[in-house]
């Protein structure tokens, strides 16, 4: 009997929720949410290139969105602090960097960045737990930033490590003193989708690659000291390994291949570029006890954290 009187509730609410949507949907409803308690004079000018339209946007509010669309909200709350500094550091130094009429872009190319209806659509019922979770995490870092002697730095990020993050210069070409590798130990085996096998029909990689088949020789690979692939030649053709990782799609640049009569498999350890904090391994820090400061400390090196001045 109560189960039944739990489902009829969930259903209600379920039901409630969606005409919510619909009606903000049709009406171009705003969300309500709890009133806010520290804005920044900070305005970001925001692109977004598929509906090819800039808006201004509080630095602050930004932030929320871009800690809820790059981290699960269930990770730990000084792991979600931790990546409300560095996207905040990210989004200063593309404003202070960026000589075009807008700060950033809404994607890859910068950060993700989702507003509160789309994370309402998102996550249903748990809209408000999650992201009232997130606005505590960016308020509790308010305007904090990161500094190497004195300047805001780039402050690069990614999802998962093989084990080690990686020096800038093996993947942006720039060498910078504070993105230098250094261990990540709880990225590793014991989380889901750390090693991925990802399949190739032999013509689509020859494709792919634009080299010719049948015959596959893959004569030179030399990674880095974190065992990631710097490059790769294949039927004499070269690739940098960030390069031969976007043609194919893959999850990171530290794999193995192998090869098969009619097919490739690619095995990859990671997600991400590699470069500056892991998320993964900033949460597997928080569960462990370290606070935003040490995390962020431990990723970007020799850094100081900072108020923005205004």
């Amino acid at each position: 009997m109560k189960n039944k009187i739990l489902l009829s509730v969930v259903l209600i609410l379920c039901l409630i929720l969606s005409f919510v949507l619909k009606m903000a949907e049709k009406n171009n409803y705003t969300i309500p949410i709890p009133p806010k308690e520290n804005t920044s004079p900070i305005e970001i000018r925001l692109l977004d290139e598929k509906e090819n339209k800039i808006t201004n946007i509080n630095l602050e509010d930004y932030i929320v969105g871009v800690v809820a669309a790059e981290m699960p909200a269930s990770f730990e709350m000084e792991a979600l602090k931790a990546q409300a500094v560095a996207a905040r550091t990210f989004a200063m130094y593309k404003k202070n960097t960026r000589h075009l009429d807008y700060d950033l872009i809404i994607g890859t190319k910068d950060q993700a960045y989702k507003d509160n209806r789309t994370l309402l659509n998102q996550w249903g019922l748990q809209f408000f737990p999650n992201y009232l979770k997130i606005r505590d995490a960016v308020k509790e870092t308010y305007g904090e930033v990161l500094t190497y002697e004195g300047q805001v730095i780039n402050a690069f990020y990614f999802s998962m490590s093989n084990g080690y993050t990686e020096n800038s210069e093996l993947v942006f070409s720039e060498k910078l003193p504070y993105l230098t590798s250094v261990p990540s130990v709880y990225d590793n085996a014991s989380l889901q989708n750390y090693e991925v096998e990802k399949t190739f029909a032999k013509d689509e990689f020859c494709k792919l690659l634009d080299i010719t088949c049948p015959d596959i020789q893959i004569t030179d690979i030399k990674r880095s000291e974190t065992n990631r692939v710097n490059s790769i030649t294949i039927n004499g053709k070269t690739w940098k390994g960030t390069s031969f990782r976007s043609l194919l799609g893959l999850r990171s640049t530290d794999f193995t291949i192998d090869l098969f009569d009619s097919e490739i498999k690619i095995t990859t350890k990671g997600y991400g570029h590699g470069v500056g904090m892991s998320q993964y391994g900033a949460n597997g820090m928080a569960q462990n006890g370290s606070t935003y400061q040490e995390i962020l400390k431990h990723y970007y090196q020799n850094i100081e954290i900072n108020k923005i001045e205004v």
